[in-house]
């Protein structure tokens, strides 16, 4: 079956592929390269706003990944992953040097 895609060197070119009746589309093999896809990985889809809608794709290795953020954290809490590996980090340093003091 036909799909549509277009193969294309380089994955900044825009690529076209079709819909199929199922909502189905091929990722055009410059973009499953680029981002290291293969048969069965998980992909999220986030629709962007603004005057042209677009839509982002990208890979998913964990269901951590694909899950986090989805839930609203507490205040004062980091919503970033790195800061908040930072911030556990700096928790347990002081929970480690408050136990020192004892």
């Amino acid at each position: 079956m036909h799909t549509g895609s277009t193969y294309h060197e380089h994955p900044t070119d825009e690529q076209f592929t079709r819909l199929t009746r199922k909502g189905q589309i091929t990722v055009p093999i410059a973009i499953r390269k680029a981002l290291g896809l293969r048969e069965g990985d998980t992909v999220a889809l986030t629709l962007t706003g603004g005057e042209t809608a677009a839509v982002r794709l990208r890979a998913v290795r964990s269901v951590a990944m694909l899950t986090f953020g989805s839930v609203p954290g507490a205040p004062n809490v980091p919503t970033d992953p790195a800061a908040l590996h930072r911030a556990f980090e700096e928790g347990v340093a002081a929970e480690v040097a408050a136990e020192d003091r004892r």
